[in-house]
């Protein structure tokens, strides 16, 4: 009988990637077979996230709770991997020394090495190192692919924001061969996938030097990409204002398979705040790149990042943020309070914005954005648009829901067969927060 694995992801996308990797690992290469109850594992791994407050803690908790299934079966193994596992691999050992595997970002592909080490010694197994694309050599392809799929095209960051711990815990940028990340996709293509969603901490810092010494960058990745006409739309996520290349503006002009959406973190429309956060722009900055991407692409519309209540900031700098999301219009957001994260600049800082102060903020910024992506949904009412049925509706029982290319979410009559299918619709109507269309 074959043994049982069960994986917990959380965080990024990246995660999500990194996590399905670890799966086709289990599958392909270590002859498991996968579970969703836990209780049923033989293997038991978390994917963590070390990103929001209390990462750690949650991590433990859950950890806490695992080895009561392992005192019930002292043969199960337990592995943390992520970015937890790669900052506080020391504190996991004795913190939990039930755990038998810690397992880097960088180090998945090395998982059936180090699941036979751990359960031939019978010691914890650490290994968090930062081997460069060593990772992406050694995993399995895909044998399966969904209609839309993330590919990873570099790992790392090198932007060391002060308040941030990617660095620390997936090392610096490190961008992909070319002919991989091509491999890669087209393998997927031709089993079906029809929407690729690039992937990297600063998913457009992407260079590569060819055998040539030309370099790629990626603005010259995405014109390679596109040349797969069964590629009906592609994505990226997340991006940095640093990184935008004139090739990057150009293929918002060239390519129609490039959605009309994009996710470009700005944090706070404080120029001191981002000086504080290290962010390596101004605000004024930030708005030349996104008034040349709507000189590219002029329907274009964007979502971005918010913390509220960093160490410092001021009501008057609170503000600024609003200001500068009205004035982008952003239709969507991942707004946070700020959270102290141990071993960044940013934790020195001396926060004297209450926590009252903070949460008044956070609730005042998100109803600023909910009220503009609800004018934007009105604003397109009677229109007709094209969609990428992305599952069943989990609000209606007869529908399912698609995604336009400017990331709009729209519910449709339908079952589950039309789902990966693209579908011209007409918007008919907002209700609440939903809009609801009708198949052309």
């Amino acid at each position: 009988m074959k043994k049982k694995y069960y994986i917990e992801t959380q965080g990024c996308q990246m995660n999500e990637y990194d996590s399905k990797k670890m799966e086709n690992l289990f599958l392909q290469k270590m002859n498991f077979e996968k579970t969703n109850i836990k209780e049923n594992a033989d293997v038991l791994i978390v994917n963590t996230c070390s990103i929001r407050e209390k990462a750690q803690e949650k991590v433990f908790s859950l950890l806490g709770s695992w080895n009561k299934l392992k005192n019930k079966n002292p043969d199960i193994v337990i592995g943390v991997a992520g970015c937890v596992a790669s900052q506080e691999s020391n504190s996991i050992k004795s913190r939990a020394p039930y755990v038998d595997m810690i397992i880097g970002p960088q180090t998945i592909h090395r998982l059936p090495q180090i699941y036979k080490d751990c359960t031939q010694t019978k010691k914890t197994i650490i290994d968090i190192e930062f081997p460069l694309v060593e990772k992406f050599d050694n995993l399995p392809s895909e044998k399966v692919s969904k209609f839309s799929e993330y590919v990873t095209i570099m790992e790392g960051c090198s932007k060391y924001c002060s308040y941030c711990v990617v660095p620390y815990t997936r090392g610096i940028e490190v961008s992909r061969p070319l002919n991989d990340i091509l491999y890669e996709i087209n393998s997927l293509v031709k089993n079906g996938t029809k929407e690729i969603v690039l992937l990297g901490q600063n998913v457009n810092a992407y260079k590569y030097k060819d055998e040539k010494g030309n370099f790629i960058n990626f603005g010259l990745l995405l014109f390679y990409i596109a040349r797969n006409k069964n590629i009906k739309r592609i994505r990226y996520t997340t991006s940095h204002p640093n990184n935008f290349d004139e090739e990057t503006y150009l293929a918002y002009k060239k390519l129609p398979q490039l959605v009309s959406h994009l996710h470009l973190p700005i944090q706070s429309g404080s120029d001191r705040v981002l000086a504080s956060m290290k962010r390596g722009y101004t605000v004024l900055e930030y708005k030349s790149v996104i008034n040349k991407l709507k000189k590219a692409r002029p329907n274009i519309t964007f979502s971005s990042d918010f913390i509220v209540g960093f160490p410092g900031e001021t009501e008057e700098d609170f503000l600024k943020t609003i200001d500068i999301i009205k004035e982008v219009n952003y239709d969507h957001s991942y707004s946070f309070i700020y959270s102290k994260r141990p071993g960044t600049p940013a934790a020195s800082i001396i926060d004297n914005v209450t926590s009252d102060e903070k949460k008044e903020r956070l609730a005042f910024l998100k109803k600023t954005i909910d009220d503009l992506s609800k004018n934007k949904s009105q604003s397109i009412i009677g229109e007709e648009t094209e969609i990428l049925v992305e599952g069943k509706s989990s609000k209606y029982k007869n529908m399912v829901t698609g995604r336009t290319t400017n990331n709009k979410i729209i519910n449709v009559l339908g079952d589950k067969k039309l789902i990966g299918k693209i579908l011209n619709v007409k918007v008919r109507q907002l209700e609440n927060k939903t809009l609801l269309g009708e198949i052309l």
